[in-house]
């Protein structure tokens, strides 16, 4: 069977990727909350992932799958995916992490807003009214009296905006480049860029807090290699829906450990932000099928744009 169509495996590989990485955010923030300086949290996120990766791939004699002629298309990625980390893993540490994550899902409102302004893309009714409906969403939880922090609120939604262009990265590099030669580049470029800040917060560390940074760097591997492996069984369109269950992760993370319950805007507004992904999703999906439809057929381009 063609490894792209086994949509249950794609599905079940991205549940569990989306297990390991709302499990990492929730250890990024105990870390921190432990007394580890944020950006040293970051370092050791990353720097695990290129020995893991490089041993991997010696031991199956693929090493040369690393290659790539664009190391500055990765460069520009991976200094924008280190400021995208500094976004992604600062807002559960500025906020409860079920108000986090959900300002995190705002992701596919932005990738719309981007396709249009910076790719030209047409951009129809739906999807227009999928943006507007998440931002009423984003409102409902940021309201002033939800009693979140401001810059918590800024940095979350700053996480969904930094995702949404790096995405626009990652398509692009996917055009010649495999994702785990994506993966590895990232980590390689963007660990010396956070090692700078080292010397300026590194302290002497408890064996547990050594623990939790060996922690952040084995689950963020072994999380994008799950979602590597399920975009290799299934089609984005079909699995990205999952990523919504890191909602249910955050919202049990954040009650055993920290004792947080979603605020009750945080009810009201996060309905509204998932379904706005949703339909993005469903929409784009769509449109994809209708592509290929008219390629295969007339091998021109779909010219719903809706």
């Amino acid at each position: 069977m063609n490894p792209a169509n086994r949509p249950l495996l794609a599905m079940a590989l991205r549940l569990g990727a989306v297990a390991v990485l709302a499990t990492l955010t929730m250890a990024v923030k105990y870390t921190v909350d432990s007394g580890v300086a944020f950006v040293e949290a970051l370092f050791w996120r990353q720097v695990a992932t290129v020995p893991i990766l490089l041993g991997w791939l010696a031991w199956r004699r693929e090493v040369a799958r690393l290659k790539t002629r664009r190391l500055p298309a990765h460069f520009r990625r991976a200094l924008m995916g280190a400021v995208g980390m500094g976004f992604t893993f600062g807002a559960p540490v500025l906020l409860p992490l079920a108000e986090a994550t959900t300002l995190g899902f705002t992701t596919p409102i932005f990738a719309v807003i981007f396709s249009a302004l910076l790719l030209g893309e047409k951009v129809g009714p739906y999807r227009w009214l999928a943006v507007i409906l998440g931002f009423c969403g984003v409102l409902i939880i940021a309201r002033p009296s939800a009693d979140l922090p401001l810059l918590g609120t800024m940095v979350g939604t700053g996480a969904g905006v930094m995702v949404a262009l790096i995405s626009i990265q990652v398509r692009d590099l996917t055009r010649t480049d495999e994702p785990l030669s994506i993966v590895f580049w990232f980590a390689a470029l963007s660990t010396p860029v956070l090692a700078i800040g080292l010397p300026f917060v590194a302290k002497a560390h408890t064996p547990e807090q050594w623990l939790l940074l060996g922690t952040l760097g084995v689950l963020g591997c072994i999380g994008q290699l799950l979602l590597t492996a399920s975009l290799r069984f299934g089609q984005v369109a079909s699995v990205i829906v999952v990523d919504y269950t890191a909602l249910v992760w955050a919202t049990l993370y954040g009650w055993m450990i920290w004792g947080e319950i979603p605020q009750g805007s945080t009810w009201l507004g996060a309905p509204l932000i998932l379904a706005a992904g949703i339909v993005i999703v469903l929409r784009e999906h769509r449109l994809g099928l209708l592509e290929r439809r008219q390629r295969a057929t007339a091998g021109t381009l779909p010219s719903d744009a809706s």
